[in-house]
């Protein structure tokens, strides 16, 4: 290896943060999770630096339109812990889907990025929208097929 190689270590002047528009209708929620993941990361940037937060901003529109494959709508379970005994509460995506739409798209998403502080900055730029329309329109976001 050559001595005057150094590996390039991105700095907070070097980051830009474009805003990114997806459709999630008709998408399979693991598979949009996944992308929607990797660009909040920023691991499609040649400068990605794993200890910053170089990804972009995304925002989903048409939530409510999210599909799984086979039976998961109604066998893939959600559940939550109110923290008293015997306070677990299940639901399945089907209800999760008509009840909070998008929901299960952000859960899929957390899942999938790192823990801990990093992470939690880079979940709020996440943007999920149950129909058409978005508060957005002034950042001028760049529609992508993922």
């Amino acid at each position: 290896m050559n001595q005057n190689q150094k590996t390039y270590v991105a700095k907070h002047a070097d980051i830009q943060h474009e805003w990114l528009l997806v459709d999630a209708k008709d998408k399979v929620l693991g598979r949009l999770a996944s992308n929607i993941a990797f660009r909040l990361r920023g691991k499609h940037k040649p400068e990605f630096t794993s200890h910053m937060d170089n990804g972009d901003y995304v925002i989903v529109v048409n939530a409510s339109q999210l599909r799984v494959t086979g039976n998961k709508a109604e066998g893939k379970k959600y559940y939550r812990h109110s923290g008293f005994p015997g306070g677990i509460y299940e639901t399945t995506f089907f209800k999760m889907q008509n009840k909070f739409p998008g929901r299960a798209l952000y859960l899929a998403v957390k899942g999938m990025l790192p823990k801990g502080p990093l992470g939690y900055a880079m979940i709020k730029k996440l943007k999920i929208y149950e129909g058409d329309n978005h508060p957005h329109s002034a950042q001028q976001p760049n529609a992508v097929e993922l």
